[in-house]
């Protein structure tokens, strides 16, 4: 079985648990304060490992307490750790004001994340003989173009995850990827076309498509998802899984990224892929924190069974 390389950045998550958002000019109290495991790649390098495949983690953290929390987090999760460096500085740093709806507000420093990389040989290596990879936007443009090349080239396929930050994707990078996953609002920023509807979601991503990405899979949230499979293929749409409660929603796009791409490497397709990244979701928002809600293989399974 061929495994799945993740390369992004790994964050100390401040959740603060808040009633609402603050007004502008506004001081108010937070009914909670947690420091988790987070970050894109580390979310989604976890929650790959968690659901049983072999998965390596290619990211960068500082040299302080939080980059011993991140690297025991992702080992207890199965994830190898080999080419996980260590920098100068702090690890990087998300604050995430959290509400009781479940919903989050989120500003990152990027500390370790957006400092200097260095693909050693070793690393180019693990790329080329992964089964796929997988980014995010949290670390520099220019790694993830260069980490794309190096998989294209040796005919590995490459996932991205939208999220991270907001602007344009470099043509460099959209050329390299069978698979991009925007959410409805980050593939309106992508495109400046409207994403209000499904049909309009399918116009958008295709004007991705025709600038070389393979593939567009995109999270419409409590709405579930849609793939546009590409080469004359049709649409598959699937709903999301209800969650009966709703904890806390900032790991669940990562959750179902990894989830949809371990789904690939097993042969999956389709329907059944998609289904695998939703019922993956719906159990990592019913608790709380990005990488401690993530759910197990056997989790997963229970679910897809219930909902036969």
């Amino acid at each position: 079985m061929s495994k799945l390389v993740v390369v992004g950045s790994a964050n100390a998550d401040l959740v603060f648990s808040v009633d609402r958002l603050p007004k502008p000019g506004e001081t108010m109290a937070a009914s909670h304060l947690e420091i988790l495991p987070g970050g894109k790649g580390a979310n989604q390098a976890a929650a790959a490992s968690k659901l049983g495949y072999e998965t390596y983690f290619v990211g960068q953290v500082g040299q302080d307490a939080n980059a011993t929390m991140l690297r025991e987090s992702l080992a207890a999760c199965g994830t190898d750790l080999t080419h996980l460096r260590e920098v100068d500085g702090p690890s990087g740093t998300a604050l995430i004001l959290l509400q009781q709806s479940g919903e989050n507000s989120i500003v990152i420093v990027g500390g370790a994340n957006q400092s200097h990389w260095v693909l050693t040989d070793a690393v180019k290596d693990i790329i080329r003989s992964a089964g796929s990879v997988l980014l995010q936007r949290e670390i520099p443009e220019d790694v993830n173009v260069q980490v794309a090349q190096i998989a294209k080239a040796a005919g590995v396929a490459v996932l991205l995850d939208a999220g991270g930050v907001e602007g344009p994707i470099c043509p460099d990078l959209l050329a390299c990827l069978s698979c991009l996953s925007p959410n409805e609002t980050e593939l309106n920023r992508m495109t400046g076309l409207p994403t209000d509807t499904i049909e309009q979601v399918h116009v958008a991503a295709d004007s991705l498509m025709r600038l070389g990405v393979g593939s567009v899979l995109v999270k419409l949230g409590s709405d579930g998802s849609l793939l546009i499979p590409g080469a004359g293929q049709p649409i598959i749409r699937q709903h999301a899984i209800k969650a009966p409660i709703v904890m806390d929603t900032t790991g669940a796009g990562d959750c179902f990224t990894a989830a949809y791409c371990v789904a690939l490497l097993e042969g999956k397709k389709g329907t059944d892929a998609l289904l695998f990244a939703s019922a993956a979701a719906s159990i990592c928002v019913r608790r709380k924190g990005a990488m401690p809600s993530l759910p197990s293989r056997e989790e997963v399974d229970d679910l897809i069974k219930e909902q036969h």
